[in-house]
């Protein structure tokens, strides 16, 4: 019963947080992508921006698991 608790948890962040939070950062990261090729310290910016990006397919991964936090 818990790993079905979890999952709709890990949808409801899904929904309501994760995909938010990913369009933002998307947006984020699509500006800031080609200043990396001139400023080299804003490639780390860009590795943390990808990873928020890909935030809501950690979601779905742990709400199919059914993984607690």
């Amino acid at each position: 019963m818990a790993n079905v608790l979890f999952s709709i948890i890990w949808l409801i962040i899904l929904i309501f947080i994760a995909f938010w939070i990913a369009g933002i950062a998307a947006g984020f990261y699509i500006l800031i992508l080609p200043f990396t090729v001139c400023i080299e310290p804003l490639s780390g910016l860009t590795d943390f921006l990808l990873q928020v990006v890909q935030f809501p397919k950690y979601c779905a991964e742990a709400m199919m698991e059914g993984r607690g936090f």
